[in-house]
């Protein structure tokens, strides 16, 4: 019962949320926000007006937490190893290099603009893998808070709809082929429907294309976190202790992702619970993204703006620059 008062909280920002994305929707044929970027925006705007008190507090910190750690998990049933081999080994290969590249140079860029790791983590795996839903598995394997949070998930947000516009603009003044763009759109473009977004002017092949890169990009997820949770506990480890915990190594909810993720590829989910898994695990993460942004202050995150935006903007071009050399190189080889 303790939990229930914060927990209260954070289904009433999620409900407001969601009814926004439905007004969008409506309106606009889609939603250029998505529930949970508007979740985390709209509890950091109330926790302006009213700070969680004591008996709200558990609640919150569990659904940001613990919640979101079973999100994670549950992601894992929406991927699939059998899509790597569907799309050939030297595309594969590429999306990979593409994936740890622009990791490097987008934490490299964003340290030098003055951002915290963490943050600078958050952007830089969120501009290479899959915009929000890698900021969300990111953020508990290395511990980021909520400033971190929203602060990595405005911009990248802001960000995508900006390049769901301008990168069909680009593709057709370049004279692209459908399968040359869909993979520059794929490896570039955050969320599977904005690469749907972006990819229908040039016709159905390039969105085939697109979305099956996409995904490939998207399984890059666990891989990294691992190597993210590897590299979290030799920081945290002492020096002079040169055991590593192997029980400690990757946290539960990576384990799990992992190995939800290999159950689907073996072809042990029912089809038919996986658009409930699907929905359950969306449901979750609004909720998650609630409690954050109630958790956030919003000051803190307008001191970090300038930074922030320039540190995502310059991600999302360096993004843009070595998918398209990847793609070239590919059309080369």
């Amino acid at each position: 019962m303790r939990l229930l008062p914060g927990f209260i909280a954070c289904g009433l920002v999620s409900l407001a949320a969601t009814a926004l994305q439905a007004g969008e929707e409506h309106l606009f044929k889609r939603a250029w926000l998505e529930s949970l970027v508007l979740a985390i925006l709209i509890g950091a705007v109330l926790r302006v007006f009213w700070r969680p008190g004591v008996r709200a507090a558990p609640g919150i910190a569990f659904t940001a937490k613990t919640l979101l750690e079973v999100a994670v998990v549950l992601l894992g049933a929406s991927v699939s190893v059998a899509t790597l081999w569907s799309i050939g080994p030297l595309l594969m290969l590429l999306i990979a290099v593409v994936v740890a590249v622009a990791i490097g140079l987008g934490y490299v860029c964003s340290r030098a603009l003055g951002l915290k790791w963490r943050t600078a983590t958050l952007i830089a795996c969120g501009n290479a893998i899959c915009g929000n839903s890698a900021i969300v598995a990111v953020a508990p394997v290395i511990g980021a808070d909520g400033e971190d949070i929203a602060t990595s998930i405005a911009f990248t947000a802001l960000l995508g709809v900006v390049a769901v516009v301008a990168m069909p603009l680009i593709g057709l003044a370049l004279h692209m082929t459908p399968v040359a763009y869909g993979a520059w759109a794929g490896m570039t473009i955050y969320a599977v429907p904005q690469v749907l977004a972006a990819t229908s002017p040039l016709g159905s092949v390039a969105s085939q294309t697109g979305t099956l890169v996409k995904l490939v990009r998207v399984l890059m997820l666990g891989p990294v976190s691992v190597v993210l949770s590897i590299l979290m506990r030799r920081r945290e480890q002492p020096a002079q202790d040169a055991k590593l915990d192997v029980r400690r190594l990757v946290p539960w909810f990576i384990v799990g992702f992992l190995a939800l993720a290999g159950v689907r590829s073996l072809g042990l989910i029912p089809t038919a619970i996986l658009k409930p898994v699907a929905d359950t695990t969306s449901v979750l993460t609004v909720l998650s993204m609630a409690a954050l942004g109630l958790s956030t202050d919003l000051r803190a995150v307008a001191r970090a703006g300038v930074r922030a935006s320039a540190a995502a903007t310059v991600c999302l071009l360096l993004l843009a620059a070595i998918a398209f050399g990847a793609v070239a190189l590919r059309d080369f080889i």
